[in-house]
């Protein structure tokens, strides 16, 4: 039978029956231990031990990689042989098979390192020996120092960090090294090997580190837009009432320059100030100046639009036309933030939010905020954008003054947290009435004389305002100390809120926005006794209610 086997190989097996024995022999040696169909009963046996294997499967260079990084397997302890069993004497009745070689005994606890060579009856193969280090990385040096520095940076910025990018560093700027202008590493900045692996993970900033910076020159503080990533003037510069109606365009252009030259870079108008021409006058200074587009941040409001019943509200028809109208009146190709004016129950949320995520696909607008939104409001409009992968509002409008309290310092820091939501609070000086220039009476140049406004008159005639305007006169000394008016103080008192990325300011004249501007010094002076001594003045101070 092994003829006839080693016949059929010889035609295809250079090697002839030598090969064949080599193969065949040890299954002929049947150890009691091992398992199997071992030694074969019929030829049919010896046929699929040699013609039904598959081949072997060649390996890709991953698995060849990974194959030559695992340790060398340890082989089981060899059983006890049995000792041989005795023989009748006399003359061997047949030819017999090599013993299969014995293999060396161990102690049961035993593993050896490298395994023995293996051993038939013609030819002796050593075994692979153990690999002495570990082979090199199949990755570039510089991807390895690439992926060591991402996941350092990972584990060691925070998710504040990440959504307000890098602190000043040393050498100034947004976090860059000394000299080294943006982030660019010092010496050169190139993009070769030795560039990369000079890179260093940034330690961890301290806790309680503000995400505020300072404007070189003007002095103005920067602020993150909630949490996103737009940086805005904790001063910005609104353009109700004065624009297109109470000054004229030769003023607002005045008090626009003094506030870009400041560090003003947040100007906000609405499609409804002046019936359009708050927003054409804004356009047409801008395009004036030429300023560079990237440099200012502009924001306008969409809800009332014109007298026709589809000319208002926050229908998809009137967010994308209102807000194409007010590109034209502004002269435009977008706006940074266009702000849902009010709610609308006559429009569902998803609509609103879905025409909002539209706008800013289109490019016509790069982020949405709310404005006069309740939170539970800005909370369904969250959650709808979360629900069908579209865009969330990242800011709210709101009122805020030493006199309109609640909501800025007790719902919207609760929405800041949980979902990112920033404040951009307007008139903080409750339209004028926190300057002591109202003495029961309104003088001739105020903006509660201009034709539509009778509403602002009334309220500075009202008792209420009457009570307002004698506590704002016990807040003059602690103006005085302080070495600021009162106006100032107002302002500085709104910046150091929770939560409020910008105060906007209405003025009528760029000698008001200089005095405006000087708030920014007494911020640093607000100490918490201070706070607290204005809040026992005022005695509004909202508390959570349990």
């Amino acid at each position: 039978m092994l003829m006839i086997w080693a016949g059929c190989r010889r035609c295809w097996e250079p090697s002839g029956p030598a090969a064949v024995w080599t193969e065949v022999a040890p299954l002929f040696h049947h150890r009691p231990s091992s398992p199997g169909p071992y030694p074969p009963r019929t030829a049919l046996d010896l046929h699929l031990h040699l013609f039904s294997r598959p081949p072997p499967r060649a390996r890709d260079p991953v698995s060849e990689y990974l194959h030559s990084c695992r340790p060398p397997r340890s082989s089981p302890p060899a059983a006890t042989p049995r000792p041989p069993a005795a023989r009748p004497r006399g003359p061997d009745p047949a030819p017999r098979l090599p013993p299969h070689p014995a293999q060396p005994s161990r102690s049961p606890g035993a593993c050896a390192t490298t395994p023995p060579a293996v051993r038939t009856g013609v030819s002796s193969f050593p075994a692979p020996p153990a690999p002495l280090e570990p082979p090199p990385s199949p990755w570039p040096a510089d991807m390895q120092v690439s992926i060591a520095c991402t996941e350092q940076n990972l584990r060691s910025r925070s998710s504040e960090d990440r959504l307000c990018g890098p602190r000043p560093g040393p050498g100034g700027g947004n976090g860059g090294p000394v000299g080294g202008g943006h982030g660019n590493p010092p010496g050169g900045g190139g993009s070769g090997p030795k560039a990369r692996a000079a890179l260093v993970p940034r330690p961890p900033a301290p806790a309680g580190a503000l995400r505020e910076s300072t404007g070189r020159g003007t002095g103005m503080k920067y602020r993150n837009l909630g949490k996103s990533g737009l940086r805005v003037s904790c001063l910005g510069l609104g353009t109700w009432v004065t624009f297109g109606s109470q000054i004229s365009d030769e003023t607002a252009e005045d008090v626009l320059t003094v506030a870009y030259e400041h560090g003003v870079n947040l100007f906000d108008t609405a499609e409804v100030y002046a019936a359009g021409k708050a927003e054409r006058t804004l356009g047409n200074i801008l395009k004036s100046k030429g300023w560079r587009r990237s440099s200012y941040v502009i924001t306008t409001k969409i809800f009332w639009g014109g007298q026709a019943e589809t000319e208002r509200g926050l229908s998809r028809k009137h967010i994308i036309e209102g807000l194409q109208g007010s590109l034209d009146r502004l002269q435009l190709g977008y706006v940074d933030i266009v702000f849902a004016n009010r709610s609308d129950p006559n429009s569902p949320m998803e609509e609103i939010v879905r025409a909002m995520t539209y706008v800013i696909n289109q490019g016509l607008a790069l982020y949405w905020g709310t404005s006069r939104w309740g939170a539970a409001e800005i909370m369904e409009a969250y959650s709808m954008a979360r629900q069908f992968n579209l865009i969330p509002p990242v800011c709210e409008q709101a009122e805020h003054h030493l006199f309109q309290r609640e909501k800025v310092e007790m719902q919207l820091p609760e929405l800041y947290h949980k979902i990112g939501v920033g404040s951009v609070t307007w008139s903080p000086l409750s339209c004028g009435l926190i300057t002591s220039k109202y003495d029961g009476q309104v003088p001739d140049t105020c903006r509660a004389t201009i034709k539509g406004y009778q509403w602002l008159k009334d309220k500075v005639q009202s008792e209420g305002s009457k009570k307002q305007q004698a506590k704002v006169l016990d807040l003059l000394p602690i103006a005085h100390q302080l070495g600021c008016t009162v106006a100032q103080l107002a302002i500085a008192w709104c910046l150091r809120s929770e939560g409020v990325s910008s105060v906007l300011l209405g003025v009528s004249s760029a000698e008001q926005l200089l005095e405006h501007l000087g708030a920014l010094q007494v911020l640093s002076q607000l100490t918490p006794q201070t706070v607290m001594e204005i809040d026992g003045l005022l005695g509004n101070k909202p508390h959570t209610k349990k």
